[in-house]
């Protein structure tokens, strides 16, 4: 099975730096990145289109949907939950490099877990594979796209995933 993950299209957050909230929409930028990406994967015939309920990712998911597919949203494919550091200044900092760790022992507060935040978007891949589909496609989040990769590639030698999310509006396959 081929699976094509992408990121939603850019959010104000995005652009000025901040954590996320669910209720975020795409800014123009993000629309027409949609756009753009659309036409690049009109000709994918995909099976099914799975998305996190997350506003910023349903819009994109419905932009890219051209040939109008079967959409499921999937809690499990939400970004991780950054608690109280929601609206905050996301540093590329120390601070961020760790919270991006997959070894790290650092209390985030409220925020997710990494571990438990990828055994969730684990779950949700081990299910997938269940099914039977040829061509399926994900539309998620940075976060989300961390643990994918984590999940296809294992986990690095020294637990960082910070450099490797997808940008808005990226797209990237694996074979499941």
């Amino acid at each position: 099975m081929k699976v094509y993950i992408v990121r939603h299209g850019q959010i104000l957050s995005n652009v000025l730096k901040k954590h996320t909230n669910p209720f975020e929409d795409l800014t123009e930028l993000g629309i027409k990145q949609a756009k753009e990406l659309s036409k690049i994967i009109k000709n994918i015939n995909f099976d099914i289109i799975y998305v996190s309920p997350y506003l910023r990712a349903i819009h994109t998911a419905e932009i890219l949907n051209t040939n109008n597919k079967k959409v499921i949203i999937d809690e499990r494919l939400c970004e991780r939950n950054c608690g109280k550091l929601s609206g905050q200044p996301v540093e590329d900092n120390i601070y961020r490099m760790d919270y991006w760790n997959y070894f790290s022992i650092k209390d985030h507060g409220n925020a997710e877990n990494i571990k438990n935040f990828f055994e969730r978007v684990f779950s949700f891949l081990e299910e997938l594979k269940t099914k039977n589909y040829d061509k399926v496609l994900i539309v998620t989040h940075s976060g989300v796209s961390k643990a994918f990769y984590g999940y296809f590639n294992g986990i690095p030698e020294d637990g960082s995933f910070f450099n490797l999310g997808l940008k808005n509006c990226e797209i990237k396959q694996y074979i499941l």
